[in-house]
Parts: C-alpha cells; structure tokens; sequence
C-alpha cells in the first residue's frame, strides 16, 4: 500500500491519504482520473484497478463524492512527479512512503478520512493474498 505524508496546512498535524483528485475535463472516466493523479502525484503506473469504497459528502449545494481503489503499483519514477499540488506551498510536504499491508502498519498511520481508515484497516490483511 501506498500513501501520500502531508503536512496538513496551518494545524501542522501530519496525517496519510491515498493519491486523489477530481475528474478533469479530458479525462474518459474515473479510472482515466485514477490513473492520471497516480502519476502526478507519485510519478507511478497502476495495474487493473478495483473500486472498494465510495464515500458521499453533502457540502452545501453540491456533493463529493469519494472514489478509492486498489490495484498493484507497476512502476514509480519520482522524478515523473508533477501538477499543481507539488507547486502549492500550502499542502506542506507532499512525500510517497511505503506501508506495510497489515493492520500494525495501518494502525499506526494518521490515515485520513476515518471511513477510509476503518475500512482499510477491516481489509487490509485480505489484500495481502
């Protein structure tokens, strides 16, 4: 498993998160998404993708909606590193770490949001076959 280490802005708290971001324009589809913000952000290529949660977040007028998937890391070059969140100072440090697949190694990462924690850390001994 793989996550991104962020400094979480003005509160300064560290916390993980997994690659994201939204669907642009000319992207066909989700996955398309999924696999450009791999490679912005972490400079890498993905397998076959399997969606394993959706979280749905009423804002106001408008929802997000939260995809994550899993798929094998094929290959990952952080000199492919590019896009707007490595230029922006306010996202802090924004740094490719490795996890362990197992719940010690899980448990012990601010892994944000919280649903995506509890799930992850319900399957991830699953994922390791």
């Amino acid at each position: 498993m793989w996550c991104s280490s962020e400094g979480a802005g003005r509160a300064g708290d560290t916390y993980c998160t997994t690659v994201g971001g939204s669907v642009e324009p000319d992207d066909a589809d989700l996955e398309a998404a999924l696999r450009r913000e791999v490679l912005e952000e972490i400079g890498a290529t993905i397998g076959p993708v399997a969606e394993f949660l959706t979280l749905t977040e009423p804002r106001g007028t408008t929802t997000v909606v939260q995809h994550y998937f899993l798929a094998d890391l094929l290959e990952m070059d952080l000199a492919r590193r590019h896009g707007p969140e490595l230029d922006d100072p306010d996202t802090g440090a924004f740094e490719p770490i490795r996890v362990e697949a197992s719940r010690p190694a899980v448990a012990a990462l601010n892994l944000q949001p919280a649903e995506l924690a509890d799930y992850v850390l319900g399957h991830v001994e699953a994922w390791r076959t």
